[in-house]
Formats: C-alpha cells, structure tokens, sequence
C-alpha cells in the first residue's frame, strides 16, 4: 500500500531524523512527517528578515554524539562546526572575566578576582572532564532498568556500579554531589570566588525552572559539560550556517537511505485500534498506517494529545501530568548594523567571538529567579550571547551580525496566564536589551531588526509544550529510568505499537541526537527477534 510503512516518524525534529536515518539504513520504509515548511524542530535556521539568518531557537552544538556524525556521515551532508573557545563575563564594576584557550591569559584573568582559584580552574577542568567520560557511557546507551530481573540488565547495572566506584570514594563522593548540590555549592567547594562561580553556575540553570541555589543543578551543570567536538571534549561551537544546518545534514542523509520526509504535514491523532497504535491522520485527514508510530514531540503533547487520555491505561494519564515541564526561558534574535562596544572591554577583539555571559553575581541571579517564581520575567535576567556572524559571514550580510541572544527566566505562567505572553512580549524584549545595553551602551542605536520569543511562542510555533526546551525537567527523578516515567524509559511506550525517540526520553536534551539513535536501535533490536 502507498500509505503504509515500516515506521511512522511525528515531527521533523532532529532526534526524529536520526531516528528515520538509522531506520531507513536498516532497509525500513519510513517517512517523517513535519508540521511546519522546514525540518529541524527547535534546532532551525530561519531568515525572519532580509539576509539575516537566525539560529531561532537552539543556537550551539556540542553534545551531538560522534558516533552519530560517523554513522550518519553527516560531514558529507554539509555538518560542520567552528569550536566556541571564549567565555566572556563583563561585571558592572567595570572588570571583566576572558577565559580560552591560552591557558596564561586564562590563568592571569582569573588571577585578579582570586589567585587561589587561577591554580585551581585547571584542575577542576580535568576533573570535570574525567567525571564528563565516566559520564558518557550512560547517556550513549539505553538506561538500564533496576527492577528488571533479565541478566544483562543486572549486569549492566553493575557495570555502572564499578565504573563510578572503581574509580574510589573520591568520585564516588563526586558523583553523588553531582547529583544531589546545588551548582553554586558544588563549585564553591573548589573555588572562591564569586566572578567566577557565578558564570560557570549558569550552566546548571539551563533550561530549568532551578535557581543556582537550587539542589540538583549541579547534574545539569555537567550535563552541559559533555560537549565533545572532533574528539575534543568538553568543546562547544557553531554549526556552519545555524543550527538548522544540523537538521537538515541528519534529514539529508536519512534520505539518502531512502527515507521519505514531508513538510506541512501536521499530524491531528495517533490512529488507535483497539489497545495498539497502527498509524496517524494527518491534519488534512489523510490516514497513514505503518506497523509502528515513533514520536518526535515531548511526552505531553505525544500521551494527552495525541493519544488521548481515554487510550492510557489507569494511573499513567496521571504519572504524565506530574512529569515537569515548566519552561523557563525565552530568546531574542537580533539584525545588527554593528557590533556592540562593551564599556568594560571596548573593540572588537577577540572576546565577542565566543560565547558572552551577562551573569553579575549569585545573588543578581537568584533575584532574576525570584522574579520567576511569582509569575513574572526576569526583570534583570540572566544572558548567554553569541555572534555567529564573526565566526560564520554567511549568516548575516556583509558588515553586518546576527547576535542571539538566550534569557533566563521566563517562566511560561505567567501570574496572569501564559496568554498573557502576547501582552508582555515586547516588554520582555525591552527588558533583554535594557539589561545587555547596561554593558555594550551602543547596542540600541545598532539593532536592525529583534525577534523576540517567549515561551508561549516556543510552545506554539515550535511545539514545545510550555516552552520547555528539553522536553522536561533535567531533574534528579526525572532521568534515566524515570524519564518520562518510571517502568517506560526505554523508548517504548505502554500504548502498542507506539515508541519514543525525542528529548522526554533518556538521555535528554540539547542537540544530542541519542535518543533518536538509541529509539531507533531498540525498533530493530526488537525487529530482530
């Protein structure tokens, strides 16, 4: 039949694509069906205005598996990334914090705030990147499944165990702190001073409806620690061309091995007979039918929307509705017709290159936190800004940039409802630029053109229900075997014939690509028996 498939993709995202590569390279019939005019899901370059192309949404890329680019081949499809090798924090008492990749200049910035912590950061940076490789093995395979009594599930489970206490009760003890601190007192147990934990706490807030101080924040933080590039760990960059350039490498070659990709094709429902999933109608009302579903959106839309209540079983409707999804973060895009001049720093040398970060000090940002919890945006929010124009000329027109701009918070409910949203949009963008102009003075009279998204636009352009830009809560109880519930975490679903493969599944989130690898490794495997 014409309409009938192997597989069945929901949404173009990237973790779908790589899903239907790997599936398509099994010799399965599959097509991935996208709502909007273009692939990628949150992970799209868009030209929103003349000749300024727009990281929209997800703007770096690091923990995109290698071994995903080498299966799929992606550098023959146009992936490519320039390492991000500059953090700059300017503070507003007129100093600032550089650090790359000369470890001299780093250690002689660092210097000036603390001397005991410019002899610690490399240490700690070795540290990381060892906990980092301890790490990765769990978020490259399947989690393992503690209450299963099926021999190489134990096995794997003590595998786990000996990899973390082999090492001895040092990283044992590191481990758990990893788990269970907060980011602001796992780092303090190595550094002092506040110029520097106060930018490298930010990692740990990503994301999240977390302050710093927040337990569990630590685990985001190294979650964000285990970017890899070309066999560099640890590395962050940018996608030649905007991170829709990822996507469209993953759809390109899942094409190549014969997978069918369709744009403006918005699924309405999941097709149910009886207990088992058997397909999708589309939006138009055309009837798919393939002998499984995979879904590419989060947890929330997949279960309660899609699916219905009235298909899940008793108590899971209910296990879903607790899984969090909280967005807390919003973005603004910016045309420029220069560079900003930072006050602190001025020129343009070679700290706008990198990644820049407006993170004052702890109690500045659990103040924007404050802000949040009461149903509001950050009055003073915390930013991370980069200018991929520098690094990439073919995403802006000639001497002019393209600056993005990542916010924290904005929380989706907002005290008066997420409608709210399209009242305060502007406002909340005033408040972007107001705070980033507190630093770079010029910035006002360069902007050319703002794209400003909140987290109500995040749910309803790209999907993202409540604009959470992990599919869920990098929270302690909702990782590995519990995420999105405990008994379901691997990637099939209690609904027949229906899987998952997007970031509400393990490992999470960011441009990562494995849970659509390892979803399409459990169809087969499943396949194969």
């Amino acid at each position: 039949m014409a309409n009938s498939y192997d597989a069945i993709l929901i949404g173009g995202g990237h973790n779908a694509l790589t899903c239907a590569a790997y599936l398509a390279k099994a010799g399965q019939r599959v097509v991935v069906l996208e709502r909007r005019h273009l692939v990628g899901g949150a992970t799209v370059t868009e030209e929103i205005h003349p000749g300024f192309k727009y990281s929209a949404c997800s703007y770096v890329v690091s923990l995109l598996r290698p071994w995903i680019v080498r299966d799929l081949d992606l550098p023959k499809h146009g992936y490519q990334v320039i390492p991000l090798e500059e953090t700059f924090t300017p503070f507003p008492d007129g100093r600032y914090l550089l650090r790359d990749a000369d470890a001299e200049r780093t250690r002689r910035s660092i210097a000036q705030f603390s001397k005991r912590d410019a002899e610690v950061y490399p240490m700690f940076g070795r540290a990381m990147s060892e906990l980092g490789r301890q790490v990765k093995p769990i978020i490259d395979q399947a989690p393992p499944d503690p209450t299963s009594f099926d021999p190489r599930e134990i096995f794997k489970l003590a595998g786990l165990g000996r990899r973390i206490g082999g090492q001895g009760e040092t990283w044992t003890s590191a481990h758990i702190k990893m788990l269970t601190m907060s980011a602001v007192d796992f780092l303090s147990e190595w550094f002092e001073s506040e110029q520097l934990i106060a930018p490298m706490a930010v990692s740990g807030i990503i994301g999240t409806f977390l302050g710093l101080r927040s337990p569990g924040t630590a685990y985001v933080l190294l979650h964000h620690y285990m970017g890899e590039i070309d066999g560099s760990f640890r590395e962050w960059g940018l996608a030649v061309g905007g991170t829709g350039s990822v996507a469209n490498a993953i759809a390109s070659s899942a094409r190549s091995f014969g997978a069918e990709i369709r744009t403006e094709a918005g699924v309405d429902r999941v097709l149910m007979q009886g207990d088992r999933a058997v397909g999708v109608v589309l939006e138009n009302g055309e009837e798919l039918r393939a002998s499984r579903v995979i879904s590419g959106v989060d947890p929330h839309r997949t279960f309660l929307g899609l699916v219905g209540e009235h298909h899940l079983e008793d108590g899971l409707a209910t296990q879903l509705k607790r899984f969090k999804m909280r967005g807390s973060s919003g973005k603004v895009n910016l045309a420029l017709d220069a560079l900003p001049e930072f006050t602190c720093l001025p020129g343009h040398g070679r700290h706008l290159y990198g990644d820049i970060t407006l993170a004052p000090g702890i109690d500045a940002l659990e103040r924007a936190y404050d802000d949040a919890k009461y149903g509001a945006f950050s009055r003073r929010p915390f930013l991370d800004i980069v200018i991929p124009s520098l690094n990439d000329p073919t995403v802006a027109p000639p001497g002019k940039h393209v600056m993005s701009i990542f916010v924290q918070y904005a929380p989706y409910k907002l005290a008066n409802g997420p409608q709210d949203w399209e009242n305060q949009r502007e406002a909340f963008g005033d408040a972007v630029i107001d705070e980033l102009a507190r630093y770079a003075p010029n910035i006002k009279d360069v902007i050319l053109h703002r794209h400003v998204l909140t987290p109500w636009d995040l749910e309803k352009t790209y999907g993202l229900t409540e604009g959470n830009i992990f599919h869920g809560e990098l929270s302690l109880e909702q990782l590995a075997f519990l995420r999105p519930v405990p008994g379901w975490s691997r990637y099939r679903t209690p609904v027949r014939g229906l899987w998952m493969c997007a970031s509400g599944s393990h490992p999470g989130g960011g441009i990562m690509g494995a849970p659509g690898a390892l979803c399409a490794q459990a169809v087969l495997k499943q396949g194969a028996r």
